[in-house]
């Protein structure tokens, strides 16, 4: 995830980042003006078209469409954010409760309990870290995890299995046990199964937004309206624009396209693009914390 000051915001017109949608849109809209380019030489050049042509007329069909590109475009980048922020949100009740857990855990197994203490400081970071490599669809190479993290990840679940799933079974089995040992008391263990729960109901809410995309149809027709609009603008704009309507279409196709793009990003906040969420720093944040917590 990309961190900015957001009141410094001239520098940015002047910046180009690589997550700009005009790296991604360049030869899109080298076409696009290529296009228009030759659409406008060929109505003033070839066919000499006058004002008293029909096509003059297209842009009344632009400006009705217009209003109803632009309500699908403020769904389509509402609906993004709106999976981005539950997101996000669900990544923030994983350490605010992975907190709790580690507080209620320091209490009530005391400081004199060392094994435990360590067990659970190791267990407790490993989900967030898990959980992203789940959702990343890393977890058979392992490649997010610290040797001591492999090793202890191996020890406790099959990497071939649903393994968040795993390492929360295998912590409130750890609970259980504690439970039947009499280390926790019936009453201490209905307080810690409220974090224990919540694990796998985050992960749940994190599988639905990523497996769940947006419609297809919808996806395919928005993409198909984009293209068409841009399409037919140069017949209409080339009899009051000329030959400046090569930059002011290839501008509006470049502020449709990005909407779109910036959409796509966002619908997925779990993968590695620039403004995903920062699922390492959050593990890394989770683990530092949980560490002073049972140190």
């Amino acid at each position: 995830m990309i961190k900015y000051n957001p009141k410094d915001w001239i520098t940015f017109i002047f910046r180009l980042h690589k997550s700009d949608t005009i790296r991604q849109l360049t030869w899109m809209l080298v076409t696009i003006a290529a296009y228009t380019a030759i659409v406008a030489f060929l109505e003033i050049k070839i066919f000499k078209l006058s004002e008293n042509s029909h096509l003059k007329n297209i842009p009344v069909m632009h400006s009705l469409l217009g209003f109803v590109i632009s309500m699908l475009l403020v769904f389509r980048t509402n609906t993004a954010y709106d999976r981005w922020w539950e997101g996000r949100k669900l990544w923030g009740s994983l350490v605010n409760n992975s907190r709790n857990l580690a507080l209620k855990l320091s209490a009530i197994i005391g400081t004199n309990d060392v094994a435990n203490r360590t067990y659970f400081r190791r267990i407790i970071p490993l989900y967030a870290k898990v959980l992203q490599s789940h959702l990343q669809n890393k977890i058979t190479g392992l490649s997010l995890f610290s040797e001591d993290e492999k090793g202890h990840l191996l020890s406790i679940a099959n990497t071939e299995k649903h393994v968040p799933n795993q390492v929360a079974l295998h912590l409130f089995q750890k609970v259980h046990d504690l439970h039947k040992e009499g280390k926790i008391s019936g009453d201490e263990l209905i307080i810690l199964n409220a974090e224990l729960q919540s694990f796998t109901e985050i992960c749940g809410g994190c599988e639905r937004i990523k497996n769940t995309p947006i419609p297809f149809s919808y996806s395919v027709f928005l993409k198909k309206f984009i293209f068409f609009y841009v399409m037919t603008l140069p017949l209409g704009f080339i009899f009051s624009l000329g030959f400046y309507a090569v930059p002011v279409v290839t501008f509006i196709f470049y502020v449709l396209a990005s909407l779109e793009l910036i959409a796509e990003e966002i619908e997925d906040p779990f993968g590695g693009d620039a403004n995903d969420l920062p699922m390492d720093k959050i593990s890394n944040n989770i683990k530092q914390h949980v560490a002073e917590i049972l140190h």
